[in-house]
């Protein structure tokens, strides 16, 4: 699996060339240990910080999880603790990176670049249930794998039944096939001192590290490689995967802008310390 780690990541270099970039950073999401999501979810300070919300959501299939949300003006952090959602996703280690398109199609368009790079994309429609058991379609979604280690990437589209329903609360379009992350987010941000996520910094193992890849060469992310680190840019955040061990991966460090300066405070959460300022900068190092 090493190997092909290196045989994947030796070709990552500048976006395609002459190509639009189709995706965008939209959210990670991390499942620490309890001590340290029960933290987060009670912290009174992570509510004045960000538009911060507890939410538990059925999804597809009847699919139930429960995530702490920190959300900026395009761009949000999810927390899981242990067993808050299904599977492997809910043993900490885990953690996942949702990339979103801007314009209604790009999904189709970013399907097309993979089989043409001889990908085999996977289509997945995820829904959402606001409660009356019929669920709406949110978004259309893009894997490169069904299966992977402790880490998993996937491309996402908002769909317009979800936008359009006055259940989800998102703004109107600004442009025609607008599906943008600043319309699907609320403006609550505006409040708080959050405005966005502008680094995530994810250790995964060699094997999720070499399935990541073509996804963020085909989004028309920039990459640069040094041995064991890839770090995939343009679009506002940096993203940045250190190929570790089982047993060392997970999410490990998210940096914010801040809407203002800030006084330097060290916040304790758990295992984890987020310190914000001074100045308009917030690190979070779990």
């Amino acid at each position: 699996m090493i190997l092909a780690a290196v045989l994947v990541v030796s070709g990552a270099g500048p976006a395609l060339a002459g190509a639009r970039q189709l995706l965008y950073y939209n959210h990670a999401w991390g499942t620490l240990d309890r001590a340290t999501a029960d933290a987060v979810e009670h912290s009174r300070y992570l509510r004045d910080f960000a538009d911060f919300e507890v939410r538990t959501t059925t999804g597809a299939d009847g699919r139930v999880w429960t995530g702490r949300y920190l959300r900026g003006r395009e761009t949000y952090l999810e927390v899981f603790g242990p067993g808050d959602v299904p599977g492997q996703d809910g043993e900490p280690g885990s953690a996942g990176l949702g990339l979103s398109t801007e314009r209604d199609g790009d999904i189709n368009k970013l399907g097309a670049r993979l089989r043409a790079a001889g990908q085999k994309p996977i289509d997945f429609l995820q829904t959402r249930d606001f409660g009356d058991g019929k669920p709406v379609p949110w978004f259309d979604s893009l894997f490169l794998i069904e299966k992977y280690e402790k880490f998993g990437a996937w491309a996402m589209e908002y769909r317009d039944e979800y936008l359009n329903d006055p259940r989800s609360k998102v703004g109107p379009a600004r442009f025609p096939g607008d599906v943008t992350r600043e319309r699907y987010l609320p403006d609550a941000y505006e409040n708080r001192l959050m405005r966005d996520v502008t680094l995530v910094r994810l250790a995964v193992t060699a094997s999720d590290l070499a399935d990541t890849v073509p996804l963020l060469r085909a989004g028309g992310f920039t990459l640069r490689t040094d041995p064991g680190t890839v770090v995939a840019t343009r679009g506002g955040t940096t993203m940045r995967f250190d190929e570790v061990p089982l047993g060392q991966t997970g999410l490990k460090r998210v940096e914010f802008e801040l809407n203002r300066a800030a006084a330097r405070h060290v916040e304790k959460l758990g295992s984890s310390t987020l310190v914000v300022g001074p100045g308009k900068r917030a690190v979070w190092t779990f």
